[in-house]
């Protein structure tokens, strides 16, 4: 499973503790022994994050796991690859996936900031109009978030993907909070968010 934004999601004292989340649900077998991969973001963190493109799935494959399949014995399963973030890492994991479900299909994203998207959000119609893809996908989307407003609503751009999804008949969850934009809601719901991602 790929995080965004690493350092923030690792963070043992942080709000999230992704990978203690991990550990503990591994342990507890409410989800399968998996493999961390924390990936920071370069200096235009918004350029790689936001674009509507491949060009971040194929880093991932290409310079990023290869060394970790070379350490460890990982699943060729796409069924078994997860992908997530927060903010503009949320929309980035959606987009991965979106664009390589050959190689990842469960999707955690939070708060995803999908008004970035150069050009604007290109999903609720995508999802309509595209056949289904295999993806599991949890959104987690907070009443407070930014832009509140009639233009560029992060609020409501999470919903408009939600109802494509929910329309399309999706294997989707959408969990909504009262909350801002920030990482201690990422965090509260991360547990949750595994399990039913990893639910059988």
């Amino acid at each position: 499973m790929v995080f965004q934004d690493g350092h923030l999601y690792l963070d043992p004292d942080g709000d999230v503790r992704a990978g203690a989340v991990i550990d503990q649900l591994i342990a507890g077998g409410e989800m399968p022994v998996a493999i961390g991969v924390f990936v920071d973001p370069g200096p235009d963190r918004n350029l790689e994050y936001d674009a509507f493109d491949d060009a971040y799935a194929t880093f991932l494959l290409t310079a990023i796991l290869p060394s970790v399949l070379a350490e460890y014995n990982v699943t060729d399963d796409p069924d078994q690859w997860a992908i997530g973030g927060g903010s503009s890492g949320g929309n980035c994991a959606f987009t991965v996936a979106w664009m390589r479900p050959d190689r990842f299909r469960r999707v955690f994203s939070s708060l995803g900031s999908f008004v970035q998207i150069p050009g604007g959000n290109p999903y609720p119609r995508l999802i309509e109009e595209t056949p289904k893809q295999p993806l599991r996908v949890f959104l987690h989307a907070a009443t407070n978030d930014l832009n509140w407003g009639p233009r560029r609503n992060w609020l409501a751009a999470n919903l408009r993907v939600a109802a494509a999804l929910a329309e399309r008949d999706y294997d989707f969850r959408l969990v909504i909070g009262d909350g801002g934009h920030e990482l201690r809601h990422t965090g509260d719901v991360m547990p949750d968010a595994l399990r039913w991602l990893w639910r059988r």
